[in-house]
């Protein structure tokens, strides 16, 4: 799987749409479905994207770890799938972003595409400008630590 990496600001034009990074296009070209997966972030005021695969993963992931109608699994459900958006981009890499999804992220201009490894999120600028200000001051506290897994993808 290819990884999502940096940070685009693309204008958004009066019928919704946005073109989607090329090198976000080009880690998604190999996919099952050939377009973004979006839904409303329950975590912070933006839009969760991702590949098809990736949602596949999160499936089998939940069949796995939660109980069959247990509410947990309930809750994702709720919260990812019955909110999940399927999207193919046009000729020109564009993506209508839908208005329930602007709304959430309070995207009315200009969308940040933010890569976060195997996924990635949609914000306004400015609330990602402060979410990242915020985040780097936590990480100056907390000085976050990961060991490398052995034997991952170089």
């Amino acid at each position: 799987m290819k990884l999502f990496v940096s940070t685009f600001t693309n204008k958004l034009d009066q019928k919704g749409r946005v073109s989607v990074p090329a090198s976000f296009r080009a880690a998604l070209s190999e996919q099952s479905f050939v377009g973004v997966v979006l839904y409303p972030s329950f975590t912070a005021p933006a839009i969760e994207g991702c590949g098809v695969d990736f949602l596949e993963k999160l499936a089998a992931s939940a069949e796995s770890h939660f109980d069959l109608f247990s509410p947990e699994q309930d809750d994702l459900q709720t919260l990812i799938f019955s909110s999940s958006h399927q999207l193919a981009w046009d000729g020109e890499g564009r993506i209508v972003l839908p208005q329930e999804l602007r709304d959430h992220a309070n995207i009315t201009q200009q969308v940040a595409f933010v890569g976060k490894g195997r996924t990635f999120q949609l914000w306004e600028p400015g609330a990602f400008q402060q979410h990242q200000a915020e985040a780097r001051a936590r990480a100056l506290v907390q000085r976050p630590r990961l060991r490398i897994a052995e034997g991952g993808a170089a």
